[in-house]
């Protein structure tokens, strides 16, 4: 088992910043995938952006230029560093965990709210 604690949510203004982790424990294979996917009321959930762990990346077009996923592999640890955030950021966000090779496993985090106000 894999268990996820996404932390760093919170209130910001309009163009401001956060800075979001996730550290996973457990049952970890070192060839996985991380990201973050977000969701709000009347929505469905969408990725924010993903890293491989050796590196990959992966965004969604609405984060591009904004959002930055890093990870630390030695601490199972993913990062998601936010700036320029705008209203329609504000969602709780998930941290993921998937593999595809020895296992396939996905898991996910409690999720972390973050707010945006213009």
């Amino acid at each position: 088992q894999v268990q996820l604690v996404e932390s760093g949510g919170g209130l910001v203004q309009a163009g401001g910043s956060l800075r979001l982790s996730c550290a996973a424990s457990g049952s970890i294979l070192s060839i996985n995938t991380m990201g973050w996917y977000r969701q709000v009321p009347g929505n469905q959930r969408e990725l924010v952006a993903t890293i491989t762990s050796s590196g990959i990346t992966n965004y969604a077009d609405s984060v591009k230029g904004r959002f930055t996923v890093s990870r630390d592999n030695a601490k199972n640890t993913v990062y998601l560093q936010m700036n320029s955030l705008k209203p329609e950021d504000t969602a709780v966000y998930y941290c993921n965990y998937r593999t595809f090779y020895v296992r396939r496993d996905n898991y996910w985090g409690q999720g972390t709210q973050v707010t945006v106000s213009s």
